[in-house]
């Protein structure tokens, strides 16, 4: 992070002028890059009223005018539903215009300073325990399933939690795919003795994606925040939730596919007690189909079973035999058990 006065740095007020009729006096700058192909930073700026702004700069092959058009659609409609995500806006022209910074070809927008904190920065203060996490944890879902329930179709661009599709140009597959083959890689090294087994879990596996595809591509859509983390959740001063921000990984999605990635744990009946508990509070809001009921305990075997938790969890078993024969038959249960999800999509 770095705190700049006005005069630290003259490439960036010259982007500013782009968008206000007024430079900052100070600026705080939060760098967010994920490696070379990733450039972002977020700046905070404080005018001489007093009032705040945020600039954001990207290089990446996700952040393009038309995108950040779909993003400011996305905050106008969750604020339209009665939540807080604050609005994004073009420069002074009309467009979201590249401008050199910092080396880069940035793409630049400008987007409203939030007045709530993200849940991350709740505080042990009593102020803040008047809302468990839990609490805020379930509004946070309701609002999701309200969105879900818009069947929004503005945009075709997939969210990074895409499936059967890839969320950057420069992906070779999609996220899922990607952690599968991971594991495939990997349970290559364990020893000779447990090679049929992880071949078997790999057959599973791979026959149950094939014959959910064609499912998958049939069931509804909407369009989504799409990152539901403590970071991006906003609270209150009570620690009430009122919405969200960040709409890097926003796009289309289908619903079941958001919810049972973003409910994740080592332990697969921690994880399934979760999931059930979310497709109780967001069937009251959203109606399931029955394609979305009859393709969910396929989607569940290819999420979870071979995800990056689970493959982080075998790494960790090392040369625990004992241990690596009770994880390859879970996996292997997670592949097979008949898990009535529809009973809890009603």
């Amino acid at each position: 992070m770095q705190k700049k006065t006005q005069d630290g740095n003259r490439e960036l007020l010259d982007i500013f002028r782009l968008f206000y009729n007024d430079v900052p006096s100070y600026f705080e700058i939060i760098n967010t890059s994920r490696g070379d192909k990733d450039f972002r930073e977020t700046v905070i700026a404080k005018f001489k009223t007093g009032e705040k702004s945020v600039l954001k700069l990207a290089d990446n092959d996700f952040t393009f005018p038309e995108k950040i058009e779909v993003w400011r659609k996305t905050s106008e409609e969750y604020r339209k539903a009665g939540y807080y995500c604050p609005k994004i806006s073009p420069d002074k022209s009309g467009t979201y215009p590249v401008v050199r910074y910092k080396g880069h070809s940035c793409t630049a927008y400008a987007e409203e300073f939030s007045p709530y904190r993200p849940a991350e920065y709740r505080s042990e203060d009593a102020r803040d325990k008047k809302v468990s996490e839990a609490e805020y944890e379930k509004e946070a879902w309701i609002m999701t399933a309200k969105i879900a329930s818009k069947y929004f179709s503005y945009s075709d661009y997939p969210s990074a939690y895409c499936l059967f599709e890839t969320f950057c140009p420069s992906d070779k597959t999609d996220e899922v795919l990607e952690n599968a083959l991971e594991w495939k890689k990997y349970v290559r090294t364990l020893p000779e003795e447990f090679q049929p087994q992880t071949e078997h879990i790999w057959r599973l596996w791979t026959e149950n994606r094939k014959m959910l595809e064609p499912i998958y591509k049939k069931l509804p859509t909407s369009v989504f925040q799409a990152d539901l983390n403590s970071t991006n959740i906003l609270l209150d001063e009570s620690g009430k939730f009122v919405g969200v921000y960040d709409l890097n990984l926003c796009g289309k999605d289908v619903f079941l596919n958001y919810l049972f990635r973003e409910t994740f744990h080592y332990d697969y009946k921690t994880e399934l007690d979760a999931i059930f508990r979310r497709l109780k509070i967001v069937s009251e809001y959203y109606d399931f189909s029955e394609d979305e009921k009859q393709a969910a305990l396929m989607l569940y075997r290819c999420l979870k079973p071979l995800w990056i938790n689970k493959l982080e969890r075998l790494k960790e078993l090392e040369n625990d035999k004992t241990s690596i024969v009770s994880y390859l038959n879970e996996t292997e249960n997670s592949l097979t058990e008949n898990i009535d999800f529809a009973l809890y999509m009603q």
